[in-house]
């Protein structure tokens, strides 16, 4: 049905029945955030306190996962509940802002909508009543931010706060009488992670553990991997490291510098200059990166601390789903990498901690498989509101609540397309079901198989192994299946657009 005329038909049938008890919504979502990197879900590296409320006060969800592992087209399947080759968005290309959202369904059923924080999408914000985003990535300190009518700069401050700011004010000055639905959604901790001053010094000095993988020699793995250019060792730049240019350097000059990855850097300790190379180098940058990287979550995690205590002060926690997730997962050093692209655990796996006292027990976790699709089928259901047919999710009300269906999905299908792109990451798609993972990256006809159960760190490479010719033609007739049913029918073959998609506003507004 198309989208005019389903929200006319929305409109119409749901006037005449909206419950004044339906739920607010205020969906939290970092850029980034591995969820090996909250305390909740037993991170060795940090300790998340506001986060972790959700999930003692809510119910942790254990297997979520991204059927794109890169920004933009996590946002547009979380919008659309649509996977890419459905939603027209594969890569970093713009999104059709007259294709039906959960955001227009929801501000069609009678709630108040809002979007604030990063949007990457490249078109306006559509079905929102109050919004302000970032262009494209935004920046850290003093930055941008676009509404409607214009632009406004926040000098001297740092934008996880401000966007902590602007949620806490759409709260309080947010209609009587309507539920509403909040996107609220964070730079941090995007690359290249830069901590407020605060958070900085809590980690400047803190010892972080290197994940088992960190030495991952990808034997027996693809060429895809050896050929990824996401490596803590080798491709980080000296502008990720925070390396202080030598003086003088300006201009292209500035900026090539910035950009060159360093085979050796000279540091000083107990005193005395020490150059590190090799191993020690690798090490040194896995510390730079981390601290950083776990500084910026920090402040994020504080805001959603004081979100948290807003909707306690203003009577609103009890009949408010509180979720908390990221567009995707991320590899923390984990085979050595610090991005995210592959269908690899670290990155495919997604945060969800969800929270709604009128609705959901304290205390649950469930590892029902749920994906990026199903969270506007998820938001819809609480709303009362019907579910196009054309979502291919499917709302995760049920397990919420501790009643899991008999006929749940028990496998997924993955599908990344930018290739060649950011980090030589090459093309693929596979599944995974509850015990293994099938990735095939078609343009060099290469696979790899993993064993869950057995290798959860996906160490080991089956495919093609004695012994696993039946597991592996059950994945393949599992994998044509699900890519059949979703309608994924060729290879998307596409001229890729330039990296960042969002420019400024008048870029944004197609002038």
């Amino acid at each position: 049905m198309r989208t005019a005329a389903f929200l006319l038909a929305l409109a119409a049938s749901t006037a005449p029945a909206l419950a004044a008890d339906r739920p607010n919504i205020l969906f939290i979502m970092s850029d980034d955030h591995a969820a090996h990197a909250i305390s909740a879900y037993g991170s060795r590296v940090n300790v998340t306190p506001n986060i972790d409320r959700l999930a003692r006060e809510g119910m942790r969800l254990d297997n979520v996962f991204v059927t794109n592992s890169i920004c933009t087209p996590s946002r547009a399947a979380i919008l659309t509940g649509q996977y890419s080759h459905v939603n027209g968005v594969p890569v970093f290309n713009r999104f059709d802002s007259s294709r039906q959202t959960v955001a227009k369904l929801l501000q069609a059923g009678g709630y108040h909508t809002g979007m604030i924080g990063k949007w990457h999408l490249g078109s306006d914000p559509a079905g929102f009543d109050e919004w302000e985003i970032l262009p494209g990535q935004g920046d850290y300190f003093n930055p941008v931010l676009y509404t409607a009518t214009g632009e406004k700069r926040y000098d001297g401050r740092y934008v996880t706060d401000v966007l902590t700011d602007l949620a806490i004010g759409f709260l309080e000055k947010r209609p009587a009488g309507k539920p509403f639905f909040l996107m609220w959604h964070h730079k941090a901790p995007h690359r290249n992670w830069e901590p407020d001053e605060a958070h900085r010094r809590q980690f400047e000095n803190r010892w972080i553990p290197e994940p088992p993988t960190f030495w991952d020699t990808y034997a027996t793995r693809t060429d895809a991997l050896r050929e990824n250019r996401q490596r803590v060792a080798d491709d980080m730049t000296n502008n990720d490291l925070k390396r202080r240019p030598p003086a003088g350097l300006t201009g292209p000059a500035l900026v090539k510098w910035l950009s060159e990855r360093p085979a050796e850097v000279t540091i000083e300790r107990s005193g005395a200059p020490l150059t590190l190379r090799g191993e020690a180098l690798a090490r040194w940058k896995y510390q730079r990166y981390m601290q950083d990287y776990l500084a910026t979550i920090q402040s994020v995690d504080d805001g959603v601390g004081r979100v948290l205590d807003h909707l306690d002060r203003a009577g609103l926690a009890r009949n408010t789903i509180v979720i908390y997730t990221s567009d995707q997962g991320f590899f923390l050093g984990d085979h050595g990498m610090y991005d995210k692209r592959f269908m690899y655990e670290e990155s495919l796996r997604m945060p969800f901690l969800v929270r709604w006292p009128a609705g959901i027990e304290a205390g649950g976790t469930t590892r029902a498989m749920a994906l990026n699709v199903d969270f506007a089928p998820t938001f819809l259901e609480a709303a009362g509101l019907p579910v196009p047919p054309d979502m291919q999710g499917r709302s995760l009300l049920p397990v919420l609540r501790g009643q899991t269906p008999a006929d749940w999905r028990t496998s997924m299908y993955y599908r990344y397309y930018h290739d060649p792109g950011h980090h030589n990451t090459a093309a693929h798609y596979g599944v995974r079901t509850l015990t293994h993972k099938l990735i095939h990256y078609w343009k060099r006809d290469q696979w790899e198989l993993f064993d869950l159960v057995n290798d959860p760190m996906e160490m080991s490479n089956l495919y093609g192994q004695p012994g696993h010719e039946r597991v592996t033609a059950d994945l393949k007739a599992e994998l044509a299946r699900l890519k059949k049913a979703l309608g994924d029918r060729d290879q998307f073959s596409m001229e890729l657009p330039p990296d960042g998609v969002d420019g400024p506003v008048s870029r944004l507004r197609g002038k």
